[in-house]
């Protein structure tokens, strides 16, 4: 199984950006995923997850900014981030828990 996350870039405050995570291999279309994501000089921490039902769950800092979804089709979940701050600024990653997965990460930089 592997996991492939794409659609970080440098973005200004304020701004948004969509991240994909592409899963292939021996993994189902509905598993329970997560996106992570590590700041410079700080732990990884939890930012998102979306059970095999479809139910969504977000840490506190980013709810009403972040949105988690879903394409079945093609085994991809989504991290929609709206009003980026320079705080958001970080490696993120998608992981499946279950399988203890984890992609490659993809940098996201909040400046002006």
């Amino acid at each position: 199984v592997q996991l492939q996350a794409s659609g970080g870039g440098l973005v200004q405050p304020g701004g948004s950006l969509r991240l994909s995570c592409a899963a292939s291999g021996r993994i189902l279309s509905m598993e329970s995923m997560a996106w992570y994501r590590q700041a410079p000089g700080k732990r990884r921490e939890w930012v998102a997850s979306i059970s095999a039902g479809g139910t969504t769950d977000y840490e506190e800092s980013v709810k009403g900014r972040f949105t988690i979804s879903r394409e079945v089709a093609k085994k991809t979940i989504y991290l929609r981030m709206y009003n980026l701050q320079p705080e958001d600024t970080a490696v993120y990653y998608c992981s499946n828990p279950r399988l203890n997965v984890w992609g490659q990460g993809t940098q996201v930089t909040v400046s002006s």
